[in-house]
């Protein structure tokens, strides 16, 4: 039976989804233990890790993130793009979310919570400053999210990123703690590092896609691309994913589990700001009447972070064993489980208030 005479029911899309996409959570459990246990067991597994880096993020940490996106970005139908970026309402509403609410939300959550930890205080603003241009479109994909949409917010947030982190970090580290008395901090960065983050890892892929997308249709046409390539690339996305937490968690594993109650209180926040900002913003979506796909999207966009962006600035401006950095690495920790049960929560949501009915990994 469909819902709506439209949708496939639950229980046969379930059936129909691959081991990996039916027990993700598991297997990303999973991939959080096994780096935590591989961190633990070689402590000098880290320095092995980062040796080699693209820009300041660890080779395996990118080698991770362009194997995820890649997939994701060469399913996106290009054609389409331009009927998204006429959505005036779907981008200004993104741009709010992004730039004025969520770094202003994690600030507060930062003072509020953290008043006794500046430094752990100063890596949480760090990370809402930086918006997600990366493993968003993944959990946008499993929540059945619109792609065209959320490479266009995407490719918006970048340009942002590019013009605007450096403005946001001095304003909410140094110009608005001094209006209200309390104490400030200097975030220097340039925008070249910004940019160079910016095109490694959201360029390299969207061009890949692209032109993927492009010889396949044709060199073979629509049908073959849609039916036959995608379907064999497509859990790709998912194994860069749990490669890329594999990898993450290693290379802090040592530390994350030396300093437990650190990692506990700098968690905190960073799960209240997740959930509020993904709520707010579907509520917000709700409210403007978007449709399921684009509502999903703009609250994925505006609840995840660009971690990439966030420990590289915290590294490369307080160094590698600040606790700026520590906050910087527990931020994509705390976001990839938290992230991926929203994944389920958007799908609730959509049958709670439009009435249809999804599984993860149906769009795929």
């Amino acid at each position: 039976m469909t819902v709506s005479g439209r949708f496939p029911d639950e229980q046969a899309v379930l059936r129909r989804l691959s081991l990996l996409d039916r027990f993700l959570p598991v297997w990303i459990l999973a991939a959080m233990g096994i780096g935590l246990g591989l961190g633990r067991l070689f402590p000098d597994l880290n320095d092995a890790l980062d040796t080699v880096k693209v820009g300041s993020v660890s080779l395996p940490i990118a080698v991770g993130l362009l194997a995820m996106m890649y997939p994701v970005l060469a399913k996106v139908r290009y054609s389409r793009v331009g009927e998204v970026a006429a959505d005036r309402t779907l981008m200004m509403t993104s741009l709010v979310l992004n730039w004025l609410v969520g770094p202003a939300l994690m600030f507060a959550l930062a003072w509020i919570l953290l008043p006794d930890l500046p430094e752990y205080r100063t890596g949480l603003i760090i990370i809402g400053l930086a918006r997600c241009i990366a493993m968003v479109l993944i959990w946008n994909d499993l929540a059945c999210g619109d792609r065209e949409a959320a490479v266009v917010l995407v490719a918006l947030n970048s340009l942002f990123q590019i013009a605007a982190y450096s403005l946001l970090g001095y304003f909410y580290l140094q110009l608005l703690p001094g209006w209200l008395g309390l104490e400030t901090d200097v975030l220097g960065v340039s925008l070249w590092e910004i940019a160079r983050i910016v095109l490694v890892f959201l360029g390299i892929p969207l061009v890949a896609g692209y032109l993927t997308r492009e010889w396949g249709e044709r060199s073979r046409g629509v049908e073959w691309y849609e039916e036959r390539f995608l379907p064999r690339i497509a859990p790709w996305a998912l194994y860069g994913l749990l490669f890329t937490v594999v990898v993450l968690f290693s290379l802090q594993g040592e530390t994350i589990t030396s300093k437990p109650w650190d990692v506990v209180r700098i968690a905190i926040p960073l799960l209240a700001y997740f959930g509020l900002m993904w709520a707010v913003s579907f509520a917000i979506g709700l409210r403007l009447g978007m449709a399921y796909e684009r509502n999903t999207t703009l609250s994925f966009t505006a609840a995840s972070n660009n971690f990439e962006l966030a420990i590289a600035v915290a590294i490369g401006v307080y160094g590698v064993t600040s606790g700026q950095a520590l906050a910087g690495v527990v931020g994509p920790l705390v976001e990839v489980p938290v992230l991926v049960g929203l994944v389920y929560v958007a799908l609730w949501a959509r049958r709670r208030f439009y009435g249809e009915s999804a599984t993860p990994g149906a769009a795929g």
